[in-house]
């Protein structure tokens, strides 16, 4: 079976499991794909697990700007060649916060540069570089990931600068990083402790409430 071949096949599989409500539902929300089934993650998986996963293919699906073809493209892209370029080429392209949150969590942690492309997305100034970059790193905390000295206190320099973010998703991403990282040693939650200590006359009420719970901080800010 050839590549159209095989996604005339899968499109089939999600036509056939559409559900219309949650298309809709999504629409409503501004979520515009060029076409959207309205299924749910685990359904996806679903059909992705019948399909091989193979490099071209998962190219194609990608392009297709559909939304499920987009999020069964991290899951069908083979690790070894999904090469940097081809990542940035992905990321200019993420339209939704759920792709990205998808992408890191199928496809980006995996990959052998996932660290070093994290602290290259962090310190960019574009919203999708900085939400996947913090994904990604919380996601290596949480699977035991140890930072050197060095790249510790450039996440949490990059973190902590963001946390102040006016974008509510990237917030609640950077607070939960944080938050696994100290949990990962005594003395990296007491770095955390002191650093946010240092910091927390310049953070508004709002911002506060997102690390009330980080490493038992909220004695700091009553």
């Amino acid at each position: 079976m050839d590549i159209n071949e095989e996604i005339k096949v899968i499109k089939t599989e999600l036509r056939l499991s559409m559900n219309g409500v949650v298309s809709q539902s999504m629409r409503e929300k501004g979520l515009s794909y060029r076409l959207n089934f309205g299924l749910l993650l685990p359904q996806i998986k679903q059909i992705a697990a019948k399909h091989t996963p193979n490099h071209d293919l998962a190219q194609a699906l990608w392009k297709t700007d559909i939304r499920e073809c987009m999020l069964m493209a991290g899951m069908l892209q083979p690790i070894e060649t999904f090469y940097p370029e081809i990542a940035t080429i992905w990321m200019d392209a993420i339209p939704y916060v759920e792709v990205a949150e998808v992408l890191c969590m199928t496809l980006f942690q995996k990959l052998p540069y996932a660290s070093e492309k994290a602290f290259e997305w962090i310190a960019e100034d574009r919203f999708y570089y900085q939400l996947c970059g913090f994904l990604v790193l919380n996601r290596l905390f949480l699977r035991g990931d140890i930072l050197n000295e060095r790249s510790a206190n450039e996440f949490l320099d990059h973190a902590i600068a963001n946390l102040p973010t006016s974008e509510i998703q990237l917030r609640r991403v950077v607070a939960t990083a944080i938050k696994n990282f100290a949990q990962q040693s005594p003395a990296q939650a007491e770095q955390v402790k002191e650093l946010l200590l240092l910091k927390k006359d310049t953070f508004s009420d709002d911002v506060q409430s997102y690390i009330e719970g980080i490493v038992e901080v909220s004695d700091f800010f009553d």
